[in-house]
């Protein structure tokens, strides 16, 4: 049997020595040093036996060495060691592995047994070292926890704190309001005493009054009493008593007032059951007419689609016909009268009443039925899409074929107005205003939804078609890009500013003017205006009106044509302002002729030399027009004259007082 020895010279040499303990036969033990653990290993070692001494059963030889070598290292280890308890289970791994030496025949099982507790605590050594960290961070959150604990309770003191600080505040309000109803009652009942005791004074005057009348006419002669006989059913009543019912009377009215104007106040947007139930059967008989009107129209629609196909089909063949008729006709020398066609009808597929009459005018019939048909079949039936490029505008960005809904000028007219409409809304709730192609496109989206490719192409069509009318025209040099959009706005303000003046002059609010009112409205108007433009448009709206030089009805100024254009006052009032403009961009470009660049404040002491009234705010927004920035973002920098005069040109650009 061996084991290691730890003794106090192993700490003192650093090496280990092994002890060979031998048992005898003779029960006698004798022990030597061996160099190598083989040597000791091939000795042999017989188990001790058990003796009996004095009674008791003795221990084993070998479990009394086990012990004390057992006790002897662990007696030498340092207590202090912050790894003593690992030292401690080497010791007893030590001890036990010499036990499993010494018993060869369990040897298997028990190496097994201390193999599984090895891998068992190293495998618990490994699961300490990665919890190490995870303990260190769980005392972290848990001091924060805390912390957030200690800062929660502090806070939630302070709101208590507060809150019974407000509570005893509205109870001592409670308090004081108490007391003040107190003695407000006090006082009313005090008043009430009052007026109880006034009145009864008043009565016992009234009764001593009386009595004192009676006590009087009891000693006047006839002639007084038969005098006095007639006023005394008005002497019966009591001045006071008359007072207090007086006063009584108005105090009713002041309620009934009152509750009159709390019912006017609730009941004002009220509609009468009566009032409702015609409107409720006027709209459900106006939906079954829509109806019936919307079934009519599906079907007069389907009629027409069918009837144009035909004759788009049968066009040529008249045509030749006609043609073939004329012949025979010259020919023949017919003398037969027919009559002729009403051409103005077919306006509203030529572009207008003016499109119309150019094409026919000094035409034949043959000539303007030829006209007529190239016109309808020039119009195709579907567009091309001119794809999603980027040089493409927004609202025309489709791939494919899109139909055409050949828009005549009345419907092109309606939905520019409405466009304008819309956009003029959306500029007076955002302070900047979005490009009119951007709109253009978010509006037919929409309006539109899915239809909105077919109504872009089809309106391009359209403005294509009638750029001849000014409003189509300026719709369409807006969204080019040719001019300002300030131009519409500028022209809208204008027209509205005149109407405005109308209405402020016309006293009698009839409708209309004495020459005299309507000449001085057009001065008050337009006051930088001369004479002989205000005498223009006062000519123009006599002639306009066929007036009779008494009156003039400025409302019926402000009506449109069958196309929905201006007529001609109007119109001369807005081709005055554009000749103005050109005459205030012609005074501005003499004021920097000989300049080749011109920068912002150059630009500005030139508005300044022509317009001294032009205001700053004014004077911001025309340089940044000229300099396509923003009024906060004007710099110093230099551009063609040439390019600034172009961009105000086409700007709402116009003068603000008189001339030096």
């Amino acid at each position: 049997m061996f084991f290691n020895s730890r003794g106090s010279h192993r700490h003192n040499t650093g090496r280990m020595s092994r002890t060979t303990f031998i048992k005898t036969k003779g029960g006698e033990t004798s022990s030597e040093l061996s160099s190598s653990p083989a040597e000791a290993t091939n000795q042999i070692v017989q188990k001790p036996k058990e003796k009996i001494l004095h009674g008791s059963l003795a221990k084993p030889r070998f479990l009394e060495q086990l012990e004390g070598h057992l006790k002897r290292e662990l007696e030498a280890l340092d207590t202090h060691s912050p790894k003593v308890q690992e030292l401690r289970l080497q010791v007893y791994q030590e001890v036990f592995g010499y036990l499993i030496e010494e018993f060869k025949t369990y040897k298997p099982i028990l190496s097994a047994i201390k193999n599984e507790y090895d891998i068992t605590l190293a495998h618990l050594r490994e699961q300490i070292r990665d919890l190490l960290p995870l303990r260190a961070k769980l005392v972290l959150v848990s001091e924060q926890c805390e912390k957030r604990i200690l800062d929660l309770k502090v806070q939630e003191r302070d709101e208590i704190r507060n809150l019974k600080q407000d509570r005893q505040r509205l109870q001592d309000v409670v308090k004081s309001m108490r007391r003040q109803q107190s003695a407000l009652q006090i006082q009313v009942d005090h008043l009430k005493e009052d007026l109880a005791s006034q009145y009864q004074q008043y009565r016992d005057e009234r009764d001593a009054r009386r009595l004192l009348i009676t006590t009087i006419s009891t000693m006047r002669s006839p002639q007084d009493i038969e005098r006095d006989a007639n006023n005394e059913e008005a002497e019966l009543e009591d001045p006071m008593v008359v007072k207090m019912a007086l006063q009584v009377c108005r105090e009713d009215l002041t309620k009934a007032q009152v509750e009159l104007n709390r019912l006017e106040a609730d009941y004002s947007d009220v509609v009468p059951r009566r009032d409702w139930d015609n409107l409720k059967r006027m709209h459900e008989e106006t939906l079954t007419k829509l109806e019936t009107l919307q079934t009519d129209f599906d079907k007069m629609k389907s009629e027409y689609d069918t009837l144009l196909e035909v004759h788009r089909q049968s066009a040529p063949a008249v045509l030749h016909s006609n043609q073939s008729v004329l012949q025979h006709g010259s020919d023949n020398k017919h003398n037969v009268t027919t009559p002729r066609p009403n051409w103005e009808k077919c306006s509203d597929t030529l572009g207008g009443i003016e499109r119309c009459r150019e094409l026919f005018e000094g035409q034949s019939s043959q000539k303007k039925l030829e006209i007529l048909l190239q016109e309808v079949n020039g119009q195709n039936e579907f567009f091309t899409g001119l794809g999603t490029t980027s040089d493409v505008p927004i609202y025309l960005q489709y791939e494919g074929k899109i139909k055409n809904l050949k828009l005549n000028k009345t419907d092109v007219i309606k939905v520019i107005k409405d466009i304008w409409r819309n956009k003029t809304t959306e500029n007076e709730k955002i302070d900047h205003s979005r490009d009119l192609q951007v709109f253009l496109h978010s509006y037919l989206v929409e309006q539109y939804k899915d239809m909105s490719a077919e109504w872009a192409y089809s309106l391009m069509e359209s403005i294509q078609n009638n750029l001849k009318d000014d409003f189509i025209c300026l719709f369409s040099d807006i969204l080019t890009g040719k001019v300002d959009e300030s131009i519409y706005h500028g022209q809208t303000h204008l027209l509205s500013h005149l109407l405005k003046v109308f209405i402020q002059s016309d006293i009698t609010q009839c409708g209309s003017l004495t020459v005299l009112e309507f000449s001085e409205a057009l001065k008050q108007a337009f006051p930088l205006k001369s004479d002989q433009d205000i005498d223009e448009l006062l000519m123009t709206a006599q002639t306009e009106l066929r007036s009779n030089g008494v009156r003039i009805s400025y409302q019926t100024l402000y009506t449109e044509d069958t196309d929905g254009r201006h007529k001609e006052f109007l119109s001369l009032v807005k081709k005055q302002a554009t000749a103005e403009r050109l005459q205030y961009i012609s005074e501005l470009r003499v004021q920097l002729e000989g300049k080749g660049e011109v920068d912002a404040e150059h630009l500005g002491t030139a508005f300044k030399t022509i317009d001294p009234s032009l205001d700053s705010e004014t004077l911001d927004w025309y340089l940044s027009l000229a300099f396509k920035t923003k009024e906060c973002e004007l710099q110093a920098q230099a551009l063609n004259t040439e390019v600034v005069l172009q961009r105000l040109s086409v700007a709402d650009v116009k003068r603000a007082g008189p001339a030096r």
